[in-house]
């Protein structure tokens, strides 16, 4: 079976899984409680984040540029888990925050295996 070629960021399965995280994340804010509004706020920033960095680093014409944002979108995983397991701590575990520490797991998995692709390849620029 042959798989569909990467025409861009869209295509990227990282990238989709990221902005399910995201919708993900809306699910849990709205959840919280009005008192919560301030790590609300860092929970929908880092989420974003997430796939933005993807596209991003796409959109460099180096390899070691989009590896950058890659990088820099893995931190912001872990941020948003950071945010996300205070916010269970805090205000209760939830069925929604679950899903969204198990998408972010699922998210850090294939930024590090994508990261791992692009090392694998020669240092030509991506276009």
């Amino acid at each position: 079976m042959q798989k569909a070629p990467i025409r861009d960021y869209r295509d990227l399965i990282v990238w989709q899984k990221a902005m399910d995280l995201a919708l993900a994340c809306e699910k849990v804010c709205v959840e919280l409680p009005s008192r919560a509004s301030s790590v609300a706020t860092q929970i929908r920033r880092a989420a974003v984040s997430i796939p933005a960095n993807i596209a991003e680093g796409n959109g460099r014409f180096s390899r070691p540029d989009y590896i950058k944002y890659l990088s820099i979108a893995n931190g912001s995983v872990k941020e948003l888990e950071t945010h996300l397991e205070f916010s269970a701590r805090a205000y209760g575990r939830t069925a929604a925050i679950e899903a969204a520490l198990k998408l972010a797991v699922d998210v850090s998995r294939l930024l590090a295996g994508l990261v791992r692709a692009l090392r694998g390849k020669s240092k030509d620029p991506i276009r």
